[in-house]
Parts: C-alpha cells; sequence; structure tokens
C-alpha cells in the first residue's frame, strides 16, 4: 500500500478555503490550491491517524516491518499477518524471556503454534568443600520436543529457525518434531 498519491482523497483542510477573500473568486487561485491538495491530502491523513501507525494491531502491513525494526524484532515475511503483529506487540514479553524456556516455549506457541517441551542437560555444580576439585563440566545440550497444538504439521526449517533465533548460542539445541504431545497414547 502506498501513502503517496491516492486518487479521490479529498483533503482534510482545503488550501483554497484559507486563501483571503480576494483570491476566493480567482480560478487560476483555486485551481492552483487544490493541486497542491491533491498532493497534500495522503500526508494529512497519515498525520491525522499517526498514532495507529505505531500500533502493531492497526498499523498498515507494510509499515508492519518497520515498526519491527523499531521494536528489534524479527519477523519472517512468509508468516502470515497477524503471527508478525502478534510479534511486534508482544517484543517487549519476548525480549525479556529471550534465550529461556519460557521463552523459547512462547515463541514457538506464538509463531507457529506449536506445543514444546524442553529439557536442558546443562546445570551448575557446587561443592561445600573448599579446594575440591569441580566436577567435569555438563553437557551443553537442549532437548527441545516439539507438536503442533493445531492439526497441521509442522515444518522442520520453520522450527529450526524460530528455535535458533531463541536458544543460547553457547548451547546446543537438538529439535524433535513430534506428532502429539509426548506422553499421549498412539490412538
Amino acid at each position: 500500500m502506498s501513502r503517496a498519491a491516492i486518487p479521490g482523497l479529498p483533503s482534510a483542510h482545503p488550501i483554497g478555503e484559507l486563501l483571503p477573500a480576494l483570491f476566493a473568486e480567482d480560478d487560476f487561485a483555486q485551481r492552483f490550491t487544490a493541486g497542491l491538495d491533491t498532493v497534500l491530502a495522503p500526508v494529512f491523513a497519515t498525520l491525522d491517524s499517526l498514532p495507529a501507525y505505531f500500533d502493531p494491531r492497526l498499523a498498515p502491513a507494510d509499515f508492519l516491518d518497520w515498526l519491527a525494526s523499531w521494536v528489534a524484532v524479527e519477523v519472517d515475511p512468509a508468516w502470515p499477518e497477524e503471527v508478525r503483529r502478534a510479534v511486534v506487540e508482544r517484543a517487549l514479553e519476548l525480549h525479556r524471556w529471550r534465550g529461556t524456556r519460557r521463552g523459547l516455549t512462547e515463541r514457538l506457541r506464538l509463531v507457529l503454534g506449536a506445543g514444546a517441551e524442553i529439557e536442558d542437560g546443562a546445570g551448575a555444580s557446587w561443592t561445600t568443600d573448599p579446594g575440591a576439585v569441580p566436577p567435569p563440566a555438563a553437557g551443553g545440550d537442549v532437548l527441545i520436543r516439539v507438536w503442533p497444538l493445531r492439526g497441521q504439521g509442522l515444518d522442520e526449517d520453520q522450527v529450526l529457525s524460530v528455535v535458533r533465533a531463541g536458544c543460547p548460542v553457547h548451547l546446543n539445541c537438538r529439535v524433535e518434531i513430534l506428532p502429539g504431545p509426548p506422553g499421549r497414547a498412539e490412538d
């Protein structure tokens, strides 16, 4: 959508009506200002509705990607528009929980409509004995089991893309795509 030249868009503030009385009857002045009204009408319409441009629920679709860059969220153009709007709207929350189990689970649910179970193999170890040899470092593997919450299956490339964006870089994330929630009896 272009906010440039919209055919037939009337100006909310016609310039010809604002001219002094001397020019009110002047045909050239009225035609000249009508041409300016045509150019300025989209500008006035945009400015009059400016607050809507900053609301992800109301912003024009082509403005949404730019708005996403303002809140440092990457949205895939292949995602449906309602998913992109939801991700931009919840950007603060997604940033707050980024790199955590909750954040990754929420992002998978929001973007792909997928449930997730995350098993973290890493951990911290400690000892009460001073000078004791620390135990071997725990493996940095994280197992992420993902299943569709709605009827359709999940695209492996999309799942991996979302997991890569939300999994901390120092961890090795393994992904398993399941047909349904784990532990559910197969019929």
